[in-house]
């Protein structure tokens, strides 16, 4: 399984341990119900606005030891189950994000864009690890640079599905630095100049990643496995991108069956930067 908004994210592999799925999968349904009152159907902004806060309400609720509303049975009946391995602020930072995304702004730079997957992917990162018992600082800053790297490369993929709603998540600063505006990329207008403001993009992500692989290398068991996995999905988006000359624009690539193999390969034989 995976969630949408954070789809180059695994959920309750079979690389995860049984006794953690059920937590992992009340993450992914607590994440996919909120991204859907946030993005799917026809209902106005108010109304997802409203609906999210309800959502919001229900949370508190269940942390507080109190009941629900009826409306989302489905996710607060397993996520109370398992909250006591979870950190409810997490949640709540997953939530401004969706809320972020009904008026999304114009990023001013990458520490904008940056605050931005702080709350809507590096949350993601967090709850695993705490269920995995790893809370050190290293660790954390290195899924942190991972999971922003997996937002980031999810958005250098998505031109061509974020620029007819209207979503930009290209920093200002890169725009005016590569001569590209923001109209041009919501139009999905390819360029020489909009090829080289995707290859700088692509570069950012890629050297995040790198900066956060060695977690991969020093969690034990299926917990390393599957982030190495993970780390090499991401990066192999990034070479789908690089191969095509960063025609993202127009072209939107996508890990499929056939790349099962590589991407063993390359969890298998994943070594430390020297």
């Amino acid at each position: 399984m995976s969630v949408d908004h954070y789809e180059n994210f695994p959920v309750a592999s079979v690389l995860c341990p049984p006794a953690l799925r059920p937590a992992v999968v009340a993450v992914y349904h607590f994440a996919r119900t909120a991204d859907d009152l946030a993005d799917e159907g026809d209902a106005a902004t108010a109304e997802r606005a409203q609906a999210l806060r309800d959502y919001r309400a229900d949370l508190a609720a269940v942390v507080a030891g109190q009941a629900p509303s009826s409306r989302w049975p489905q996710v607060y009946g397993p996520l109370a189950h398992e909250l006591y391995r979870l950190q409810p602020p997490l949640l709540h930072d997953l939530l401004d994000a969706f809320e972020q995304d009904l008026t999304p702004p114009r990023y001013r730079d990458r520490a904008h864009l940056l605050d931005y997957c702080r709350r809507s992917a590096n949350p993601v990162g967090r709850l695993l690890l705490g269920l995995y018992g790893v809370s050190d600082a290293i660790s954390l800053q290195r899924s942190d640079a991972i999971c922003s790297s997996l937002q980031l490369i999810n958005f250098w993929q998505d031109f061509s599905r974020d620029g007819p709603n209207g979503r930009l998540y290209v920093p200002h600063c890169d725009l005016d630095r590569h001569g590209v505006s923001a109209a041009d990329v919501l139009a999905c207008r390819d360029s020489p100049a909009a090829r080289a403001l995707i290859t700088d993009l692509c570069a950012w992500a890629r050297a995040l990643m790198l900066e956060g692989a060695p977690l991969a290398l020093t969690l034990p068991g299926r917990a390393g496995w599957e982030l190495r996995l993970v780390v090499q999905g991401g990066l192999l988006i990034l070479d789908k991108i690089a191969a095509r000359h960063h025609d993202s624009l127009l072209h939107r690539p996508a890990l499929r069956v056939w790349d099962g193999p590589r991407l063993l390969w390359r969890a298998l034989t994943m070594r430390a930067a020297p």
